[in-house]
């Protein structure tokens, strides 16, 4: 939508409009595909490369908008968080050296942003998940300030009309609504395009789903999220989840969501692939028409199908069909949303080489693929690879086969045949490929975070110890080699220079509460196993209730009769609380003033930790 002034579908007479472009644009992308004007070569491929900003002290920076005007290049544009932004490369066509180009021309724009930012104290990273991001960072607040991401925020909360539930599971557990789409704003990938030829478009792109699970599972580069570890990809559960319009309800809910990875082969002609997203999912924005697409086409004009492209950029596939223009040639295009940002820019230009060089590599026995395989075994790989990364078990070929040998043993000489065929030179293939063989003998970005991670933990509270992570992979990132000779962490590791220390670096997470009908006995009990001083009492929303403290109940302890009262009758409820991104020095005056030890911490009167003179 980026190029589009978008606003939002109110009026009859706005939406029979819009809806009459649409059809027309689908008419005319039929007699585009029967007249044979879709370009068929060159094959091009492109990318897009969304980045995060951080601040000095290894934080979301929200100055995308003033960095932006201050890069002035039309290769830069925004993306929904204000601490986001994204590069749009050229196009390359796909023979010799194009790989090496296309890398070339990317470290030059990020060398280009780098050198703005830096004069604004502005770091850039490449992430898929920036792991030092808190919830209040995708508050509207940091959403950016133009209209076409307030108009798709409104317009999905509008058709959803309650708010958005969040739950991921992985080795921890993710459990929150949220009331926006700006939990999207998490997110950063690598975008990898590839154009196809009409004729063979379904049974490519058919070939693209099945392949998404292994090439994904080396790829993955996005395990942690708020301070948990979930899925390798954490990315693909959390997208899903966060413009998902569908609305709870007592009834099964049988309709597919917008970020999807499919739920079929798709047959007919690359024209249905569009009509069955224009069936699916219904369009809530609009823009501007001022051509009919078919009266251009019979004037031998190339339309840019507006009211198509519109559509299709509100629905959101794994792997995504797409049409465009170039130098006035019409041409459809595969686009590769899977693939997070980072860790290197070697990272993702090899993992680009390896998609890229799988889908032109595809064997005969590959054929006809959606007679041959039941799609939920793609689909079952795909979500494998998400959630296990390396570790997962694939079911290829009728057998389970781990990851690691199916990429090594078939799929790594299948891209370097696909690439040869395609006119890539031998030494640009060697050399990328060579980085994803290295990766899956060793680790990848997800599994190099999560061992790191668990190793600082055991040294550090969980926000100072995704500071070092992130530090830390900002240090190897911009030395440039892939993350497969990265070492892990270790403990030990220190934290970067902090300038400000919050009550968050510091503060319990891991907190027992009690509710207020609990038995005093009950909760005495729990605080002398756990050698527990403070208690807070939460109601089932998490709200604050009040404060027990071991010095005004441990005379109970003794006392059988007084221990069945509840808890309501002892707690304190005028208490000090304090929020996380509070200072220490605050919270150390604040203790002092009122002469107490603990200060529970919240955000909006919901308990999210605790700290005390102890951890002072």
């Amino acid at each position: 939508m980026g190029d589009l002034n978008v606003t939002k579908l109110k009026s009859k007479k706005d939406r029979a409009n819009y809806i009459h472009h649409l059809l027309n644009d689908i008419k005319a992308l039929d007699l585009m595909v029967e007249r044979g004007l879709i370009e068929e070569d060159p094959i091009r491929i492109g990318a897009e490369q969304e980045f995060c900003l951080i601040n000095t002290d290894y934080l979301p920076d929200s100055s995308a908008m003033s960095l932006l005007d201050a890069i002035d290049d039309p290769h830069f544009t925004t993306e929904i968080g204000n601490y986001n932004l994204e590069i749009n490369l050229d196009p390359f066509e796909l023979t010799a050296d194009c790989f090496s180009q296309l890398h070339k021309q990317l470290d030059s724009l990020l060398k280009k942003a780098k050198s703005v930012a830096l004069k604004k104290d502005i770091k850039l990273m490449l992430t898929g998940i920036l792991p030092t991001l808190s919830v209040h960072d995708v508050d509207e607040k940091n959403m950016t300030n133009l209209e076409r991401y307030n108009v798709l925020n409104n317009a999905i909360k509008d058709i959803r009309k309650q708010h958005f539930n969040i739950h991921i599971k992985g080795a921890d557990e993710l459990n929150l609504q949220h009331d926006s789409v700006m939990l999207e704003a998490c997110n950063t990938s690598f975008q990898a395009h590839l154009q196809i030829s009409p004729k063979t478009f379904v049974e490519t792109y058919n070939w693209a789903q099945a392949i998404a699970g292994p090439v994904l599972s080396a790829c993955t580069n996005s395990p942690l999220l708020f301070g948990k570890e979930l899925w390798s990809e954490t990315r693909i559960a959390l997208f899903t989840q966060s413009v998902d319009t569908r609305a709870n309800s007592y009834l099964l809910n049988e309709k597919q969501s917008r970020v999807s990875f499919g739920s079929k082969w798709h047959t007919g002609s690359i024209v249905d692939i569009f009509k069955d997203n224009i069936s699916r999912f219904r369009s809530f924005i609009t823009t501007d028409f001022t051509r009919d697409s078919v009266d251009m086409i019979n004037n031998n004009e190339t339309p840019k199908l507006r009211a198509l492209r519109l559509h299709n950029g509100t629905v959101y596939p794994w792997n995504r069909v797409c049409y465009g223009v170039i130098n006035g040639k019409p041409n459809l295009r595969i686009e590769n949303r899977y693939i997070p940002s980072g860790p290197t820019t070697t990272d993702e230009i090899a993992n680009m080489m390896f998609w890229v060089g799988v889908m032109m590599g595809k064997t005969k026995q590959y054929d006809n693929i959606h007679n041959r395989w039941h799609f939920k075994n793609a689909k079952s790989n795909f979500f494998n690879a998400a959630r296990y990364g390396m570790a997962a078990q694939l079911f290829w070929n009728g057998q389970y086969v781990s990851s690691k040998s199916l990429i090594l043993n078939e799929l790594l000489p299948m891209a370097y045949k696909g690439l040869y065929k395609a006119g890539v030179s031998p030494k640009d293939a060697e050399h990328y490929l060579k980085v994803i063989e290295q990766r899956v003998e060793s680790y990848n970005g997800s599994e190099w975070m999560v061992r790191s991670y668990r190793h600082l933990l055991k040294s550090h509270r969980p926000f100072e110890a995704a500071q070092i992570l992130t530090s830390k992979m900002y240090e190897k990132q911009e030395k440039g080699f892939p993350v497969s000779t990265w070492e892990i962490l270790q403990d030990q590791d220190t934290p970067p220079s902090i300038h400000r220390t919050l009550v968050k670096h510091i503060m319990s997470t891991d907190i027992f509460s009690v509710d207020k009908k609990d038995s005093i006995g009950l909760v005495l009990h729990i605080m002398k196993w756990k050698n527990i001083h403070h208690m807070p009492v939460i109601n089932s929303s998490r709200e604050l209730l009040g404060l027990l403290t071991w010095t005004d109940v441990k005379d109970y302890f003794e006392d059988g009769n007084r221990q069945q009262s509840s808890v309501n009758k002892h707690m304190k409820t005028q208490i000090k609380v304090i929020e996380e991104h509070a200072t220490i020095t605050t919270a150390k005056n604040l203790m002092e003033a009122h002469k107490i030890g603990c200060l529970p911490v919240v955000n909006e009167n919901k308990l999210v930790g605790l700290i005390t003179k102890n951890d002072i």
